[in-house]
């Protein structure tokens, strides 16, 4: 756990900032706006939609709801995906439900570990958690890094049904806060 300062030296009136993954995410509140990519490995370059998304802290500040929307072309039209989700500051372990319309709701549960933590605005968290990605077992890493009102997230995978340890860019989302 690092301790820093978010505005030069501490004062005696005013304590420095923890930087703890329930910290970073009230920091997350608001709305946000960029785009969701995904990797076209033929092509061998990254194609992305616009995607909004909005998330509210509860009055507990361990449950997050996020709210993300983009258009995903005429037949599907806008999809929206609704998280809770639920951290355990003593395990840094955190259990979600998304809903999606025409899905069944997924639950997953996942390792919040982080990596660089410079402020509360600027840091690298990981989620890691086992689940299926493409109708496949998987294991599933998800790195945000934020800096500042810019934060992205790399979703990779490591299909659990073949052989070694292959990590394969699925996803990536840019946000910048509005």
């Amino acid at each position: 756990m690092a301790i820093l300062a978010l505005t030069g030296p501490a004062s005696a009136q005013t304590p420095p900032a923890v930087v703890t993954p329930t910290t970073i995410r009230a920091t997350l509140v608001g709305n946000w706006q960029g785009k969701l990519e995904y990797r076209d490995y033929q092509a061998d370059r990254w194609f992305g939609i616009p995607v909004k998304v909005s998330i509210e802290m509860m009055r507990d500040g361990l449950t997050l709801v996020r709210h993300a929307d983009f258009d995903d072309g005429p037949k599907a039209g806008i999809v929206t995906i609704t998280t809770i989700a639920l951290l355990d500051p003593a395990t840094s372990r955190e259990q979600a439900a998304s809903f999606r319309k025409g899905r069944e709701t997924e639950v997953t549960t996942a390792t919040l570990r982080l990596i660089r933590t410079d402020a509360l605005d600027r840091w690298t968290l990981e989620e890691s958690s086992d689940g299926t990605d493409d109708d496949r077992p998987a294991r599933i890493r998800e790195t945000t890094k934020r800096d500042g009102g810019t934060m992205v997230t790399l979703k990779e995978v490591d299909f659990l049904d073949d052989t070694g340890e292959t990590w394969l860019t699925r996803n990536r989302t840019t946000l910048t806060r509005e």
